[in-house]
């Protein structure tokens, strides 16, 4: 978003003294993107950073049933915006997303996040034919364009309660098991983690995946 670029560009310096790879930067479309913003955004790209979709404004407009209260006290809070649209409403604004990349002349991302990884009442198969080709899951990551999810396990160091440090130690835990078998797994960094309740543990796991 506009207002944590700094943070972005600091957490990608990081990264990039630490010896990996430019990550994946998620990209909310509907907030207030200056002519200057966009330019970072570019120069970003340029720097080998690949670009993703992350829904539109990044907040629900409003809580449609209990499941989706439940979601939000335990996990999204209130950023799945998905989870308060229809099937049609979803996809829809993944179109949108994707067209606002063309209109302002960004690189075009291969990639869509739902904020907090919530897709909503859509079918994987519903994915197809909206400009993107992968979308993540909590699960994995969905190929459109082969009809396929590749199993990925997810972490996350988001906690700026007591309670969601233990959920999320707990998850982080059963997936560095279920990623064993692949040596592979997704490291979800969100601008304030270096600040949150598990910064220590966000430490440990940039240096055992450094080079």
């Amino acid at each position: 978003m506009p207002t944590t670029l700094d943070r972005v560009e600091h957490l990608a310096r990081r990264l990039r003294h630490g010896g990996h790879p430019p990550p994946l930067l998620l990209v909310v479309p509907g907030r207030h993107w200056t002519p200057a913003d966009l330019d970072r955004l570019r120069r970003l790209a340029a720097a080998g950073h690949p670009l993703a979709g992350h829904g539109w404004h990044h907040r629900v407009d409003g809580y449609r049933n209990l499941r989706h209260r439940l979601h939000a006290a335990i996990l999204s809070r209130d950023a799945g915006e998905h989870l308060s649209l229809d099937r049609a409403g979803v996809l829809a604004l993944i179109r949108r997303c994707r067209a606002w990349f063309d209109e302002r002349e960004l690189p075009a991302p291969e990639t869509y996040v739902p904020p907090a990884w919530a897709m909503g009442p859509v079918a994987p198969r519903d994915l197809r034919g909206l400009g993107f080709r992968w979308f993540e899951f909590l699960s994995g990551l969905y190929d459109s364009e082969r009809d396929a999810l590749q199993r990925l396990p997810l972490l996350g160091f988001e906690a700026d309660t007591r309670l969601r440090r233990g959920l999320l130690r707990a998850s982080n835990r059963l997936n560095t098991l279920a990623g064993r078998g692949t040596g592979r797994a997704r490291l979800a960094l969100h601008p304030r983690d270096e600040q949150l309740l598990l910064a220590k543990d966000l430490e440990h796991w940039l240096t055992a995946a450094g080079p």
